[in-house]
């Protein structure tokens, strides 16, 4: 009989109805505190796991919305280049209006010439715009250093310093950004006059 006994309960724990009312206690609240800490870790790995998964989410979205700005770019100034290009050519085209007085305009030969490329210099123009190229032709205003850039500085009675007095190449911009900048002449302060500090802030 105490054989089959140590069979049944090879451990030799006592059953549960020999144990004391503050054993069981004991016992009960040790299997609830493993229970917690398990809870506890398993809870923890699965907040671990959900920080993990929003920061690979958000790092997927950042890095989709800078190709998507990379690409858009690429798209809009994919014309930089090209567009550099054309603008000597739109430089001479203005030369070669300039050249022509208004004298010499009076020739109906001239006259004709004259108005070809005045229409050439037009179309070339829309077509840069088309493409989101402005032309820009500061003639008067105050210097800005974000289009503008100075060749040269002379005293102008009845000017500020740093105020366009003329333009000498028009500048241009893309979208945006600079092309190139517009090359003017400013007013200088001169000796006895109020100084005025070119503003160098957009």
């Amino acid at each position: 009989m105490s054989n089959t006994a140590e069979n049944q309960n090879p451990n030799n724990e006592e059953p549960a109805e020999n144990l004391t009312p503050e054993t069981q206690q004991d016992q009960g609240e040790a299997t609830a505190s493993q229970t917690d800490d398990a809870l506890a870790t398993l809870t923890k790995e699965r907040d671990d796991m959900r920080d993990k998964l929003m920061r690979a989410l958000a790092e997927a979205e950042n890095t989709r919305k800078r190709m998507e700005r990379t690409q858009a770019d690429t798209t809009k100034y994919a014309v930089t280049g090209f567009a550099k290009d054309m603008l000597d050519i739109s430089d001479n085209l203005r030369r070669a209006l300039d050249a022509i007085s208004e004298d010499q305009r009076a020739d109906d030969k001239v006259k004709t010439l004259y108005d070809g490329v005045a229409a050439t210099e037009k179309i070339m123009l829309a077509s840069l715009e088309k493409h989101g190229i402005q032309k820009i032709e500061p003639k008067e205003g105050k210097f800005d250093p974000n289009f503008h850039e100075v060749m040269f500085e002379a005293e102008v009675p009845g000017k500020q310093n740093g105020e366009i007095i003329q333009l000498l190449e028009a500048g241009y911009t893309i979208h945006d950004r600079l092309l190139r900048p517009a090359r003017v002449g400013v007013a200088k302060a001169s000796a006895g006059g109020t100084d005025y500090k070119i503003d160098e802030e957009v």
